[in-house]
């Protein structure tokens, strides 16, 4: 992603869009990353790089290939490589803490604003994670307790279908004077 030229600071709804799922974590990429800090690719891998103690590796992994044809394939855009033609560099994933670790080694100003809005952005997935899967035990909740009450009424109605059935079978009686 090439450097963004807008100055104003991403917000949290933009953002959530470049965070991705991989080995476990979200992360955000270092192309991704570099374009919100109005720095090129390079130049954010070369201050990681200097600083790469700051960088374990549940800061910050390289995606395989494999990863990258995911990524690639899974983005709205369509992504068109000439045949034969690869990605140079495999790029860089950056969890929250690596996002976090970023603004120490960049240190402009720009860096700490994109960096507040990233951090907010986390935050905010991570509430609305917690409200669905809140959401998701309290619909559970409510299965088991209809999933009782109903069979209640099943039961009722499959005993009615067998006094329904007993009844079919017995023999009926003619009309009439029996001699």
């Amino acid at each position: 992603m090439p450097p963004i030229t807008s100055r104003r600071t991403p917000k949290a709804e933009n953002l959530a869009a470049l965070i991705y799922l991989l080995r476990g974590e979200k992360v955000l990429l270092s192309d991704h990353l570099a374009g919100l800090y109005g720095v090129s690719v390079s130049a954010l891998n070369q201050a990681v790089k200097r600083n790469i103690a700051r960088f374990p590796d549940d800061f910050m992994f390289q995606l395989t290939r494999e990863e990258v044809n995911a990524v690639l394939a899974s983005r709205s855009q369509i992504v068109i490589l000439k045949p034969g033609q690869n990605i140079k560099y495999l790029p860089y994933a950056f969890t929250e803490q690596g996002v976090a670790m970023l603004s120490s080694v960049l240190r402009s100003p720009r860096a700490v604003e994109v960096n507040i809005a990233i951090m907010r952005t986390f935050v905010q997935l991570r509430r609305l994670m917690d409200s669905n899967r809140n959401l998701a035990r309290r619909i559970e909740a409510m299965e088991k307790r209809y999933d009782e009450q109903f069979a209640s009424v099943f039961d009722a109605i499959k005993r009615l279908i067998a006094e329904d059935e007993s009844r079919k079978a017995r023999p009926k009686r003619g009309i009439g004077f029996l001699p």
